[in-house]
């Protein structure tokens, strides 16, 4: 490609079309109109001598030469971007703009709270859009459209930047009257009605199968390693959710300890340390490679890590 003839803008909006793969969308995403999208995607089409994106029944599909040019467009326009950057600190005090962060509900409990009362007294012009793991995928956090992704992971793109907010032991959460505080021991824990929550990483779930201990995750784990297994009778993927049921019933949920102690002037419910050792899990932060040199985003970053400190 030579410079001269081409418009850099249109490399924007190649790396648009090529992530959303709608002309539609890639013209509201860039305040544009249809029209203009349109003639924009005729024009990258004359200069890379290519169609780039072709309808099919299951809408518009890259071609071979745009699967090729994606990254190297996406890391053009990253360094374009580092270039033009002002140089100067990044002022929170100063700044509207929202970040999207997903979050599992056990961070969304524990972690967002003081994130936000923190963002309330240093930088009341930023907003939080807070979505599940069932919103976003790695494809969507790759591409820059969420921020960053907070929750525990069993696996992870090696492109991503990752750091660790904080490590959590577990707890066991009852009801208060709950009979098996008379005796409460392995044997007793282990003969129990149970209540299983778990959520890692991010994507639509699948049904859980209570044969396979491997993925049931690191609590049955531990208990596999003695040889036991526990009476499963409620799975959810929200911890809050457990909680309650724990609160409403003779069952027992085993969950991270930090959520657990958002219970404690909950007197219709006790905490209990576990009967059995359970190593402890990785709250993880990751972002995008695109936004690893953001002055707004690294700021951010920061600021999740220090309250993650001090919790």
């Amino acid at each position: 490609m030579q410079l001269e003839r081409a418009d850099l803008n249109l490399l924007v909006y190649l790396d648009v079309l090529l992530r959303e793969r709608n002309v539609t969308r890639a013209a509201n995403y860039l305040g544009l109109s249809q029209p203009a999208m349109s003639n924009g995607l005729k024009r990258l089409r004359e200069l890379f001598d290519d169609p780039l994106l072709v309808r099919t029944r299951e809408g518009m599909m890259p071609t071979e030469r745009a699967l090729e040019l994606q990254p190297m467009v996406r890391e053009a326009l990253s360094s374009i971007d580092r270039v033009i950057q002002p140089n100067r600190d990044f002022d929170p005090a100063n700044t509207r703009r929202t970040f999207r962060i997903m979050a599992s509900d056990y961070a969304e409990s524990t972690l967002i709270p003081p994130l936000l009362k923190q963002l309330r007294d240093d930088a009341p012009g930023i907003s939080l859009d807070i979505m599940t793991p069932s919103d976003v995928s790695f494809v969507d956090v790759e591409q820059g459209k969420v921020d960053m992704v907070i929750n525990r992971f069993d696996s992870m793109p090696q492109s991503f930047h990752q750091a660790t907010v904080w490590r959590d032991s577990f707890s066991c959460v009852m009801r208060a009257d709950n009979p098996i505080l008379k005796g409460y021991n392995l044997q007793s824990y282990l003969q129990a009605q149970h209540i299983w929550v778990s959520k890692t990483g991010m994507g639509v779930g699948v049904g859980v199968n209570p044969e396979d201990v491997q993925r049931l995750g690191w609590v049955d784990e531990a208990i596999g390693k003695l040889g036991e297994k526990r009476d499963i009778s409620v799975f959810t993927r929200h911890y809050q959710v457990a909680m309650i049921l724990a609160e409403q019933s003779d069952l027992i949920v085993t969950v991270p300890t930090r959520l657990a102690q958002l219970a404690r002037d909950n007197p219709r419910v006790v905490r209990r340390d576990p009967p059995l050792d359970i190593p402890n899990l990785e709250l993880k932060m990751a972002w995008s490679p695109l936004l690893q040199q953001s002055a707004p985003h690294r700021w951010l970053r920061r600021l999740i890590l220090d309250i993650g400190r001090a919790l």
